[in-house]
């Protein structure tokens, strides 16, 4: 996905050096006008080439998708009142679990959508599920009781998400960001099993048996 990226990145880089190069060469020549010009040129291509690398470090953890993709396969497992465990299957097979605290489990996503140029660099429609918690059926016992929440994300220094919502010169490679949450019943004895998948108009969750 970001191979055609990372050549468009380090082309912006090398094109910054060789103007660099130009621009110095106009200023030890006294053509002082070409070499201003040309050294706001590398520093464009250079900002442009580290904003393209950031994005590529950003995007690590997303996922892509098209119509709709299986984020995750959540088993709930009841440990008493207001307390179950959350056996979670990401899409790359990784297992994690979580104690909760809560009558429902809530799970949300980061999805970022790119512009036809964005496609042209090999971006695609990523996702990438952000949190889980649990979730209280009583707003009284929301405010009150124990809150649990955990984070779903892959480590990175970056994240596209928050890149894309800070900068404004993304703005021609970014169609939308937005969040997306879902919650669905987790206290059922004998416990349960959901798919949560991702579609463009968001998450979404299905029963499905437990074998």
């Amino acid at each position: 996905m970001t191979g055609i990226l990372r050549l468009v990145m380090v082309g912006f880089d090398v094109l910054a050096i060789v103007l660099f190069y130009i621009a110095a060469s106009a200023w030890r020549n006294r053509r002082r006008l070409s070499s201003s010009v040309g050294f706001l040129a590398a520093v464009l291509c250079l900002t442009i080439g580290v904003l393209l690398g950031a994005i590529t470090v950003g995007i690590h953890g997303y996922r892509a998708f098209t119509q709709e993709a299986l984020a995750a396969t959540i088993t709930t497992e009841p440990l008493g009142p207001h307390h179950f465990r959350a056996t979670v299957t990401l899409a790359d097979n990784s297992l994690h679990m979580f104690d909760l605290a809560g009558d429902a489990v809530y799970i949300d996503a980061h999805v970022l959508k790119w512009r036809p140029i964005g496609t042209l660099l090999g971006l695609e429609t990523v996702y990438e599920l952000d949190r889980i918690a649990g979730r209280y059926q009583a707003i009284s016992d929301e405010r009150s009781q124990q809150r649990t929440v955990y984070s779903l994300a892959a480590s990175k220094p970056f994240d596209a998400f928050d890149l894309a919502r800070r900068y404004l010169v993304l703005r021609p490679f970014v169609d939308a960001e937005y969040g997306s949450a879902t919650f669905i019943g987790a206290t059922a004895q004998g416990g349960t099993r959901y798919e949560v998948r991702v579609s463009t108009t968001g998450l979404l969750v299905r029963r499905v048996a437990v074998r």
